[in-house]
Formats: structure tokens, sequence, C-alpha cells
């Protein structure tokens, strides 16, 4: 009875059938939602420790409040980074105006421009500690099914997007993401450079819920030659609340105050 019914339809009929069937999932799609997890589409506020480890003893760590604005018109964000620790780094301010990266240091008050790609901590960069929406700067080119090992070591069934750079404002020339095939959350990340090498991994994992959403709250990059040098990023105290535009402005570097 079913055979008959199938040959019954008119084949215009059963072409979108066909397509979808062996179509697979939409690889921009899957990036644009995995950043929605990553990060919520309104300003806010987090801090984020990030603690770097040689051979399994802490060498270093530093504390940073991060204060993110989407930019409506670019799709990207505008982020103000605070230094909260160490003491010596305390009132420092890095500014992503959504293309360039300004370090403000209010002893000298001077204001110079960062490289996105500039170690900030052990193999975090300067570009990491900012908010950024990939699916911005790069074009995902497929997205096949892959299990790989996550952040805890277990197996996991996900989907391997490839990352093209778009332009200039993107940090790496090429990245491979896998997120879970289930739900798009981010599981690991591998960043290349132009020569192709890998500079290091990264694994996003304990998931907690923030703004209503189960997102990641640590990061662990893993340097790409040395697998013992290991820099961590923690995520806490998130707050919803209005970032002003005057306060993403490199001249208001020297007149921006705490709250």
């Amino acid at each position: 009875m079913q055979r008959r019914s199938l040959l019954a339809l008119p084949l215009a009929a059963l072409a979108p059938w066909h397509h979808k069937a062996w179509a697979g999932p939409d690889p921009q799609a899957v990036l644009a939602a995995s950043d929605a997890i990553r990060n919520p589409d309104f300003s806010f506020r987090l801090v984020n420790t990030l603690v770097e480890y040689r051979q399994g003893r802490q060498t270093d760590s530093s504390q940073l409040a991060v204060y993110s604005r989407p930019d409506t018109a670019g799709g990207q964000f505008r982020s103000l980074v605070r230094y909260l620790a160490p003491a010596r780094d305390v009132g420092k301010l890095i500014l992503y105006n959504g293309k360039d990266l300004w370090f403000y240091d209010p002893a000298s008050q001077g204001s110079i421009r960062l490289s996105p790609q500039q170690r900030l901590l052990g193999q975090a960069s300067n570009g990491d500690v900012v908010t950024t929406n990939f699916a911005r700067d790069y074009r995902a080119t497929s997205a096949a099914e892959e299990t790989t090992q996550d952040g805890d070591r277990k197996p996991r069934l996900c989907l391997k997007l490839a990352l093209e750079a778009q332009g200039p404002d993107a940090n790496y020339p090429r990245v491979e993401m896998w997120v879970d095939a289930s739900n798009h959350r981010p599981v690991k990340a591998r960043f290349y450079a132009d020569t192709g090498n890998l500079l290091k991994t990264a694994y996003y994992r304990r998931y907690e819920n923030a703004f209503g959403t189960e997102r990641p709250t640590e990061t662990v990059i893993i340097d790409g030659l040395d697998p013992s040098w290991v820099t961590v990023m923690r995520y806490s105290q998130w707050e919803r609340r209005d970032v002003p535009q005057a306060w993403l402005q490199r001249d208001y570097l020297p007149h921006w105050r705490p709250e």
C-alpha cells in the first residue's frame, strides 16, 4: 500500500523531498547557532579569570572585567576590557571597537594599537578575551559529522566546521571548529597561522545557565607545539547591563571610570 501511494505522487511533489533528504546542515547557520550559545545578543558584563599552567604548575594569572555591546550594523561585538588583577595592571584598559584593538595605561595616559593575535597571558591572545561572533568574520565551508574527544575527554558526535577568514578583521586565517551535532554547542576549535601551523586548540566546557541559556563558562587553551602549556579562561559574574557607546571610543579611555 505504501509503495502504491508513493508511486501515485507526481514527480514534482517528490523532488523537494528528495533534495531535503540528502542536504546536509547549512555550515554557516550551524556556526551562527554556535555563536548564539557562546554569546547573548544584548549588552552584558562578565569577569574573565585567566590562569596559565606549564608542566601542570600555575605560572601566572590575571583577571579582567569585560563589557560587551553588540554592534547592530556589523553583527560583531564591541568590548571594553578592564584589568582587575594582578595589582600591577589594575586600571589598564583594552578597547575593541569592532575593528581595532587599543591598550590604555592610566600611568602614561597613552593608548597604543594592539594586534588581536598578540598574547595577553599564556596562549590567550587579546582577540581571545574580547567577545566575538565567528559567523561575522568567517565563512563556514563544510559541516561533516565526526566523533571527537571533548574537554572532559569523552567521545562526542559533532559537526566539524571548516572556517575561512572573510577579511582582515578575523583573528586567524583558518579555524576548525567542532560543535555538538545534537544542539550546536561549541566543543573544540583549532586555530591555524598563515603558514598552516597549528597555533592552539581550545576546548569549551563547564556549561552553566547564563541569561536563560546553557553557555560554556570555561575555555581551555592548549599550545599547538607544547601541550604542557595550558591557559584556562573562566567566566563568572555574568550581568546584563547597558554598555554606553561613549565607553567604546578611544578618545574616552582617559575619562572612563568603573561604576
